[in-house]
């Protein structure tokens, strides 16, 4: 060996022994900062000034900062919403200096602020996904769309205009504010309420009402690891609000056009003065007509909760939601053009509903308690039950023949060719349903180490009993060959057929054309497992699902097990890129057309990866996602039938595949933005119905989506208080909701909103020009038995001002 190599070798081992030396004399800091009433502080972020030292408190208010060199330092502590705090330390090699911090703030404080500084961001998912790690580190694109999100917006319910917030969610056809139906990643997405999936058919559930939610959580791709029954292409998942033990109050009244007229009251507070009784309470009235005369759709909420902390581990928590629906009749919005006349051929405020029809009421109960108990700061267990219970008597209406094409059904004497262009014989069908679900959950969170790896250990079962049963098989034409509707020269007068006259004196459960019931119970275990100092994370997951399903006296089980792998990495603090893959196995429900109303569940697996970033000390956020989802056995609708149409048939497989992108946070003081954009690409990749090729494009989703809201607050001088909104949305490439797409397709999609806003003291007045352009904007299909297209128009121009007082 060389001089010079033994001069270098000698050389490396001196650096290597003096590393390791100056590794052995590092020092540690660590705490807990508190606010007022020794409430543990989250999110607060700690330096040691000059250095590349930091951390963020957690949620306990504890902090650590490893491997700090031995010497004199000012730490300092700061966050949105609390006065800079700093302090001399030293720190000694191979100990640990501890220092905590009691800062003068209080909660209530830190959460207004928050909201102004930050309102449209939110960190850190919902107890009901289970999950303990920050949004910026999950494997996986959750968007969180905020309470303050809905307040700028005005949104009133979970189907009036939310999914301008998330990349790639769409809904095609409304259904006149009923069911939301969104679909995200080429399907139909599940819905869930503060963790629990709510569907109990396709037709379903009531739209949520915006006054008892908190926040609405999408999550893009499977989570039936973590929540039971997701749907591979995601889900949402609506939060209700809960006490906050901060004794306040919030009523405001809202007015727009078209006979819009709401009131709504948010009480939150104490029932004992120790404050381990508390209590939420939130209640809404709503009249609403529409653009279209005969039409309204009248809502009434009420949703108390009371929460028990029963020692300082221990909380018991109960909740009831109730809503009450009173509307027009379902298929009220929809217009029917004959072949030639083609889609938006009528005005906007068109209608073929009939006057003297009798409302539509919906009853929409659900109950939740939940217990949490504490066994350590690292331990805890979570467990709850809830009841749902859903019941609709109305009807639905839906032509039966569209002039000069074909007939839809067997009418005496009626063949093709004997209405002319623009007569229409209108048919109204019964829909009276119910259905009852009995869901609980128990799940454990945990955290520990092993040696230099971390672990965040999650664990559960679920399980879970629905049962829905529903009327449509009765019906009655309002009209007559003799005397049709014309929808060139409509008459609203008595039909020339009368009213219907439905049999509601025998019991549901006899009259019943649909009577369904699934059971399923699950077990779940996760393991993320953190690397370097949590640098690295791999998450490691199993689901354990049993299902049966029973129609009648048709039964049938199926049981699977669903993996779940994940990495995540921090390429920095502020920036950390994922890889995940994923399986799903849901049941699903659905008349066959070749008989029977039970289906095999549906599997599909998922393939994503994405980076996320937090940008300047957190204040907002962007995120980048590619996925590919697989989905076999999936029902779907019949392409012979329209969306009133109740049978399905059994798709083999299909395809999504896209990317999406999501901005959102405070860019400078004053002004927030939410900005995404998704493309978004679903074919059949193999099909045994007669009617779907493969290499179908897959209807009910759009190519390319865009979305916009930029809001700005004034922060000084005279206009300080005032703010301007401004938000578009576009939709390009869209496919209707159905397999035939008829010769005309539907026109690309642009809707511009703005509006103004002034806060002063405890009052905020918001005002909302929706449609500003005044454009004809609609959905619709092409429905092939009758040889027509059919659409639902927006409303045009239209305004919201609404008047809010804290209390």
């Amino acid at each position: 060996m060389s001089i010079n190599r033994i001069k270098k070798a000698c050389f490396f081992m001196f650096l290597l022994t003096s590393l390791t030396a100056i590794s052995q004399e590092l020092g540690k800091v660590s705490g807990k900062v508190s606010l007022s009433g020794n409430v543990p502080a989250e999110g607060i972020s700690v330096v040691l000034r000059g250095t590349k030292y930091t951390a963020v408190t957690n949620t306990a208010g504890q902090y650590e900062i490893k491997n700090v060199k031995p010497g004199s330092y000012t730490i300092s502590l700061h966050s949105v919403g609390i006065r800079p705090v700093e302090e001399n330390i030293v720190v000694t090699a191979k100990q640990t200096t501890t220092k905590n911090f009691s800062l003068s703030e209080s909660q209530e404080d830190l959460e207004e602020v928050v909201i102004t500084k930050n309102k449209y961001k939110q960190d850190k998912p919902s107890l009901s996904l289970r999950l303990q790690t920050p949004v910026l580190e999950i494997p996986q694109n959750i968007q969180i769309v905020s309470a303050q999100t809905l307040k700028d917006q005005q949104i009133i319910s979970m189907s009036d205009g939310v999914i301008r917030n998330v990349s790639g969610a769409v809904r095609l056809e409304h259904w006149g504010d009923l069911y939301t139906n969104i679909s995200m990643r080429g399907t139909q997405i599940q819905a869930f309420r503060n963790g629990f999936n709510v569907v109990s058919s396709f037709w379903g559930p009531l739209t949520e009402d915006m006054s008892f939610v908190d926040h609405i959580e999408f999550v893009k791709g499977p989570a039936g690891f973590m929540l039971s029954s997701g749907d591979p292409s995601g889900l949402y998942n609506v939060v209700t609000k809960k006490p906050t033990g901060i004794t306040k109050g919030e009523a405001s009244v809202t007015a727009g056009s078209y006979d819009f007229y709401r009131v709504s009251l948010d009480l939150d507070g104490k029932l004992d003065k120790k404050g381990k009784v508390l209590y939420r309470f939130n209640g809404a009235a709503q009249k609403k007509g529409s653009h279209r005369p005969f039409e309204h759709n009248d809502r009434y909420v009420l949703a108390p909760v009371i929460s028990y902390q029963i020692d300082d581990k221990t909380k018991l928590t109960a909740e009831y939601n109730f809503q009450y629906a009173n509307m027009t009749e379902v298929g009220s919005f929809y217009v029917f053009a004959p072949e030639q006349d083609g889609y938006a051929s009528r005005p906007r405020n068109f209608t073929m509903t009939q006057p003297g029809l009798p409302d539509t009421n919906i009853q929409d109960h659900s109950g939740y308690v939940m217990f949490e108990h504490k066994f350590d700061d690292n331990w805890k267990l979570t467990a709850q039950t809830s009841y749902f219970k859903y019941m609709q008597q109305g009807y639905s209406s839906w032509p039966g023949v569209v002039g000069p094409g074909p007939v839809d059904r067997d009418y005496d004497g009626v063949k093709e060719g004997d209405l002319t262009e623009g007569q229409i014989i209108r048919n109204v069908g019964i829909w009276d349903a119910e259905s009852n679900m009995y869901l609980g959950q128990i799940f454990v969170n945990g955290k520990f180490n092993t040696g230099a790896v971390s672990h965040k250990l999650l664990g559960g079962i679920d399980l879970g009993n629905k049962d829905y049963m529903a009327d449509y098989f009765q019906s009655h034409d309002l009209d007559t060959l003799e005397d049709p509707f014309n929808v060139y020269n409509p008459n609203y007068g008595t039909p020339s057929n009368g009213l219907p006259n439905f049999d509601r004196v025998t019991p549901l459960s006899v009259r019943a054309a649909a009577l369904i019931n699934s059971e399923y119970a699950a077990g779940y275990i996760q393991d993320e497992l953190g690397f370097l100092e949590n640098k690295l994370r791999l998450t490691l997951a199993a689901r354990y699902t049993w299902i049966s399903q029973s129609s009648g006296d048709d039964v049938e089980e199926d049981s699977h097990v669903t993996p779940r792998v994940g990495i995540s990495y921090s390429i920095d603090p502020n920036t950390a890129v994922y890889g995940l893959y994923d399986q799903a196995f849901i049941p699903q429900f659905g008349v066959l057309k070749a008989g029977g109303t039970l289906s095999k569940p549906l599997t599909g697996n998922n393939i994503e990866f994405g980076i996320k970033r937090d940008w300047f000390d957190g204040s907002w956020s962007t995120s980048l996602s590619a996925y590919r989802i697989i989905k076999e056995n999936e029902l779907v609708s019949d392409p012979s039938n329209g969306p009133r149409d109740v049978f399905k048939v059994v798709l083999d497989e299909k395809r999504a595949q896209g990317i999406e992108f999501d901005v959102r946070g405070k860019i400078i003081d004053g002004l927030n933005v939410i900005a995404n954009y998704a493309f978004t690409e679903a074919i059949v990749t193999d099909s045994k119905v007669s009617n779907i090729s493969t290499g179908s494009i897959v209807p009910g989703y759009s190519k390319h989506t865009a979305n916009a809201w930029l809001n700005y607050n004034f922060q000084a001088g005279k206009l300080k208080g005032f703010g301007l909104s401004i938000g578009g949305t576009l939709l390009a490439d869209r496919e209707t909701d159905t397999w035939s797409v008829g010769l005309e397709k539907l026109p690309t999609y642009f809707k511009l909103d703005g509006g103004l806003s002034y806060e002063t003291g405890k009052m905020k007045v918001t005002a909302n020009v929706f449609n500003i352009l005044n454009e004809y904007l609609y959905s619709g299909s092409y429905y092939a038995p009758l040889q027509a297209y059919y659409w639902q128009t927006e409303q045009p121009r239209n305004f919201r001002v609404g008047i809010a007082y804290k209390f």
